[in-house]
């Protein structure tokens, strides 16, 4: 990462011959290289750390004893998830301390292709927040996804040449990298000497050698305890995710205890707004991270340092000669809500408004649907039906007696539909789904992982109906529907996946089409952000595409009728 100014300057003012740009005074300094907090000052120059010492400024900030950390890094992230403008983005979370964010826009890359990509790396270019991106890998995840277009080997040679782009974004398609297939081996050759993120939940043993064989060296999906321990045996990166609806944190952090910080990192992967407005962003992840026991120590090196290590950024995650100067100033090691938020030496300024073109809100094709859409040649019987898991985005595969009416809300089935819309084929998948507890109305979303499909589960056709309309009306978004009413929307006009209003808006809307879903009978926290991963083929075990549903353990299409030999739940 190139350092701006004056080298000879910076020099100077490091042997203390020149007066710095900025002096930290009187805080607690962390070392992440030794884990000390030194009692020193903090000399800046051109946004950029002089030298730590004893030094005189033409301007002194006070920290008045707090902790003087490095700014949190974002490990791996969606930039899409909160839904929010790269520039709305960067005002909800530098003020939490988040300075910089590694992001796979594979979201807008199933929506929009290169194009997409392009516009958003162009727009993130002039932000106070720090964003680099890793040339998205499975544009579609699998090809029982359907996206906008897949992306070529020439579309991964493109987006590698941006100077923001450093890398290859998770491998998703793990079962063609384990097998070898010659597709997932030719984006690895394209990678060449970039470094790659990884994407394989529940692969152990034999399976996982070969995963990190491929040159894959890090992985976000561990859920438990074992899989991150064979990680970290097998070289690889750890990369420590909390999400909004898929929570690691309390199942890995033993892994710190039992082997040291070493090659572990945090990350959000997918935070939705009113998440991080009321909880925060990483931030919450160090704070959560001292309240099971980390030192506080190795849990901001956790989120600064180790993210910075992992991408090979080398200038960003410490407080040291020649670093970035993005200074967190932290009244206690507790909450972790820094008082002041210095990005390269500076209180962050006006953000500029992100630029919406017009070509990026027109992304919903959907044929006209009906209650005849949705329903099924079903006369009763055993049906494999998605299980949701609590706190995880991982699914069972349940077999149950499942009536000729369909969804019960006695016991808590409802029907859910996955509806083509890039291109207007008017494919649809339906299935069953147990684990929202709805007991009326629907509930659907334009942005569902990772071929952002239009996604929807309801107990009536005509209101998964009429969530479908209003969604295609709206251009994208995530609306609630009870009784043909709609009670709550959140429009999403940008690729809809991205609102176009202000922050206070988004988070608002959020929260009542949370509250909108509760009212029907579910007590999912996060309903939208399970719902969205109910499409996702590469998240065991089972999955609904518009294709129809997807076992993703033996990694095949099946149908929706069970085999004889099947036991019903």
């Amino acid at each position: 990462m190139p350092q701006t100014g004056d080298l000879g300057r910076r020099l100077a003012v490091a042997r203390g011959d020149e007066p710095a740009d900025l002096v930290v005074r009187g805080g607690r300094v962390l070392s992440v290289f030794t884990r000390e907090w030194l009692d020193v000052d903090v000399a800046v120059c051109d946004g950029v750390v002089a030298g730590l010492g004893s030094y005189e400024g033409e301007e002194t900030l006070d920290a008045g004893g707090a902790y003087v950390v490095p700014g949190f890094i974002d490990a791996h992230m969606h930039l899409e998830t909160p839904k929010l403008l790269p520039s709305e983005f960067a005002r909800l979370v530098l003020p939490l301390g988040t300075t910089a964010v590694v992001a796979d826009p594979h979201e807008i890359a199933n929506v929009l292709g290169t194009d997409g990509v392009h516009w958003l790396v162009d727009v993130c270019d002039d932000l106070p927040l720090d964003v680099f991106f890793m040339a998205s890998s499975c544009v579609p995840a699998s090809q029982y996804e359907s996206p906008r277009r897949p992306f070529t080997p020439g579309d991964l040679e493109s987006l590698l040449r941006r100077r923001r782009v450093i890398g290859l974004a998770e491998m998703m398609n793990f079962p063609g990298v384990v097998s070898g297939a010659e597709s997932e081996l030719e984006k690895l050759a394209v990678a060449g000497d970039h470094h790659v993120d990884g994407h394989a939940p529940g692969v152990l043993g034999h399976a996982l050698q070969a995963y990190a064989a491929a040159g894959i060296r890090s992985d976000h999906e561990a859920y438990t305890a074992e899989e991150g321990r064979e990680r970290l045996r097998a070289g690889m990166w750890l990369l420590i995710r909390e999400a909004s609806a898929a929570r690691n944190l309390e199942a890995l952090v033993p892994l710190v205890a039992e082997f040291g910080p070493s090659r572990m990192a945090f990350c959000t992967d997918d935070r939705e707004p009113e998440h991080i407005a009321a909880d925060g962003h990483m931030n919450a992840i160090v704070r959560d991270a001292v309240a099971l026991g980390v030192a506080p120590e190795d849990a901001i090196v956790l989120a600064s340092h180790h993210p910075a290590l992992w991408h090979g950024l080398d200038t960003l995650g410490a407080i040291a000669p020649g670093y970035q100067a993005d200074l967190l100033l932290l009244p206690d090691l507790e909450r972790f809500v820094p008082e002041i938020v210095l990005k390269r030496g500076r209180a962050v300024g006006a953000i500029p408004e992100t630029p919406v073109p017009e070509w990026v809100t027109q992304s919903v094709r959907v044929r006209p649907v009906s209650a005849a859409d949705f329903e099924l040649e079903w006369a009763g019987g055993r049906a494999r039906v998605i299980g949701l898991v609590p706190g995880q985005i991982v699914t069972e595969s349940l077999v149950l007696d499942v009536p000729a009416a369909a969804s019960d809300a006695d016991r808590d089935l409802a029907k859910i539909a996955v509806i083509e819309r890039h291109l207007g084929t008017g494919r649809i998948g339906l299935g069953f789904v147990r684990g929202f507890g709805l007991r009326r109305g629907a509930f659907g979303s334009s942005f569902s992982h990772d071929a952002h499909n239009l996604v929807v589960v309801g107990m009536s056709d005509e209101d998964m109906a009429a969530t479908v309309g209003r969604l295609v009306e709206l251009g994208g978004g995530l609306v609630v529907v009870d009784g043909g009413d709609v009670t709550a929307e959140l429009p999403l006009p940008v690729a809809g996946l991205l609102s176009d209003r202000p922050l206070d808006e988004v988070i608002a809307a959020s929260e009542a089409t949370v509250a909108a879903v509760h009212a029907l009978g579910s007590d999912v926290p996060s309903p939208f952000q399970s719902l969205a991963f109910l499409a996702l083929s590469v998240i065991p075990s089972l999955k609904l595409t518009d294709h129809g549903l997807v076992d993703v353990d033996r990694f095949e299409l099946v149908p929706l009728a069970l085999e004889p030999d099947r036991q019903a739940v």
